[in-house]
């Protein structure tokens, strides 16, 4: 019990791969390139979902939805993880690692939850097209968001608060990039298999609970698909979903290694790279998948930019 504080610490110190100093030069360039990145596609998407009134439809309002939460959420450790990156000061203040992990916490929660609204939503256009307009309706689509905002803020408040209370050992070392509950877990001194199994069934109220329903969506989507006789028809509705399956393979594989088991070996060993990976990597994918695969949304590029090319014309 001696190796662990009685009082809340002072701060901590996001260890990264502070041994390797010549690594962290090259993540520095790595996360700097892609966090500007996931800024100019995920602001371009929001931009043109809110003028190409073509894209007023309840996929592309999901689609900024999700591209607002990748803003927050990226932002809310990668400015802290680029300064640590670039110098020897480690250090993040206790209230600073706690607003980190909230935020991280929460809006990770929203996304698993919005993940699962735009898989039924696609279900809904493809399995039930004719009823589409009335189904998905703008009030609907509203509630849902909310939805999804209530349970961001509900799943946070379950576990942040007892992860920041736990009698963290001495040296303040954090194994990791940010301060989220795995990391901060394993610096805990004390017993810890409260959390642990609170963390497991959170992660299976907000990961598994969710990516079973997405799977049983696109398991109904994947019949109707195949019946479709039009070849025109069955191209487009594939590569729309495909593009959401992309999204929800990358973002939910990574985060369930490491939430599930925080403890496991896996989860202490890689789960440095898998943080990087969806907090930096997925984030800037996402806009590149929907809109490289998208036709809706390179029809609202061109007909942006032909207008200001109109426009410079006259």
């Amino acid at each position: 019990m001696d190796l662990a504080n009685e009082t809340a610490p002072d701060g901590f110190i996001l260890l990264g791969f502070s041994d390797k100093p010549r690594l962290e030069i090259t993540l520095f360039v790595f996360v700097s390139v892609f966090y500007m990145i996931t800024l100019v596609g995920n602001i371009t998407i929001i931009l043109l979902s809110h003028i190409d009134s073509h894209l007023h439809t309840p996929m592309y309002f999901f689609l900024t939805q999700l591209s607002f939460l990748d803003l927050c959420f990226t932002t809310s450790c990668i400015p802290q993880m680029l300064v640590n990156l670039w110098g020897p000061d480690k250090t993040i203040s206790y209230l600073g690692c706690a607003a980190q992990l909230y935020i991280f916490l929460g809006l990770g929660t929203a996304e698993c939850i919005l993940l699962m609204v735009m898989a039924f939503d696609r279900y809904v256009a493809v399995c039930r097209p004719l009823h589409y307009a009335v189904i998905m309706h703008p009030k609907l689509c509203q509630k849902l968001v909310f939805i999804v905002w209530v349970s961001g803020i509900f799943g946070t408040l379950m576990h942040s608060p007892s992860t920041m209370k736990l009698p963290f050992c001495r040296h303040h070392r954090v194994d990791d990039f940010v301060c989220e509950v795995p990391a901060l877990i394993r610096l805990a001194c004390g017993d810890t298999r409260t959390n642990e199994l609170q963390i497991s069934v959170i992660g299976a109220i907000f990961l598994m609970v969710p990516l079973l329903l997405i799977l049983v969506s696109y398991g109904h989507i994947a019949q109707a698909v195949l019946a479709i006789q039009s070849q025109e028809g069955r191209s487009k509705a594939f590569r729309t979903c495909s593009s959401h399956l992309v999204v929800v393979f990358l973002f939910y594989c990574s985060v369930t290694a490491v939430y599930i088991q925080p403890r496991s070996r896996f989860s202490q060993n890689g789960g440095k790279f898998l943080t990087l990976f969806y907090t930096v990597v997925t984030p800037t994918l996402n806009p590149l998948i929907y809109t490289l695969r998208n036709k809706d949304v390179k029809g609202a590029l061109k007909r942006l930019f032909g207008k200001d090319k109109m426009a410079t014309e006259e």
